[in-house]
């Protein structure tokens, strides 16, 4: 490791190594692989046996996780896909690895912290660089044509939404005079004139001014939501009888996705919540495992700030 660089913290690991449960032979897709954290603890568990398929859009985090998993060799298969297109992936997967179906499914959302370190990625209010914000690279819309081309009504719109901002009118409106002037091509900019948008008094609270907007603009390019809510379903298709799906959400846009989505699709199950089995005869596909989100302990988020909002949802496929 270099002096001065950015490591990711796998959140709430232990929380999500005893839900998944991995063990020797088992097959566990992790969705959002990284740089391969919570990847490396399961197949550590899995004992040399099973098969465990990653999945980034990123693609340099997708060549670090290649690296730090490469000593479970045949064991790990690595693809750049978005989630949104897991059936298409796990149909690739070599029958030999996929073909009775999936134990576990791991979701771990957002941006990572060695996106937020990277500068040049455009991701931070915090660091000067050119309005990027793309997970994948290949995709063609940016956060700089977010900015500098949708129409200020579409703007404000994806501001309120995806940001849960009020001051959203009032920043698409000051953005829509500012880009006349010049064309907003950095986050540095891009942030004051966020910050100058909102009152005085509503900067003092909240944390920094921009933080909201710069989640809004990274969920419209990279249609995280969206993507999301097309995953989903797809698990239960591959999941095993006793297969779990474990979502980690940063944000209450995502997490009532994940929430709505299990409820659609399941119930709280009156059996004991081990491995034993549900005996309680429920027609539901899904049965929910954690009644209320899992969240991290004081410890943990003394250790890694980055872990503070984030919620664990786990449901069981009966």
């Amino acid at each position: 490791m270099e002096e001065g660089e950015v490591v990711h913290v796998p959140v709430l690991l232990h929380e999500v190594i005893g839900h998944l449960n991995p063990r020797p032979g088992i097959v566990l897709v992790d969705a959002t692989v990284g740089d391969g954290g919570h990847a490396l603890a399961l197949l550590e568990d899995m004992g040399g046996e099973g098969c465990l398929i990653g999945l980034d859009r990123d693609k340099q985090a997708l060549e670090r996780a290649r690296l730090r998993l490469r000593r479970f060799g045949e064991q790990v298969i690595l693809y750049h896909a978005n989630f949104s297109q897991l059936e298409e992936v796990l149909e690739d997967v070599p029958e030999e690895s996929s073909a009775e179906g999936v134990n576990g499914f791991l979701f771990d959302l957002g941006v990572s912290s060695l996106q937020l370190g990277e500068a040049e990625r455009g991701f931070s209010f915090r660091q000067p660089a050119r309005l990027d914000m793309r997970m994948d690279t290949d995709r063609e819309l940016d956060a700089w044509k977010v900015v500098n081309r949708y129409e200020e009504r579409e703007l404000a719109r994806i501001i309120r939404e995806y940001g849960e901002e009020r001051w959203a009118s009032r920043i698409a409106r000051r953005i829509a005079i500012e880009r006349k002037r010049a064309p907003i091509d950095t986050t540095d900019r891009l942030a004051e004139i966020i910050k100058d948008s909102i009152p005085a008094a509503a900067r003092r609270t909240g944390g920094h001014p921009a933080r909201r907007t710069f989640q809004a603009l990274r969920l419209e390019v990279n249609g995280e939501l969206r993507s999301l809510e097309e995953a989903l379903p797809q698990t239960v298709q591959w999941l095993k009888k006793g297969g779990r799906i474990a979502v980690i959400s940063y944000h209450s846009l995502e997490d009532r996705i994940v929430k709505r989505f299990f409820s659609e699709h399941g119930s709280f199950c009156r059996c004991s919540m081990d491995f034993a089995g549900c005996t309680c005869e429920a027609e539901e596909t899904l049965r929910i495992v954690t009644r209320k989100p899992v969240t991290p302990s004081q410890d943990e988020i003394t250790a890694n700030p980055r872990a503070r909002s984030a919620k664990l949802r786990v449901a069981e496929k009966r």
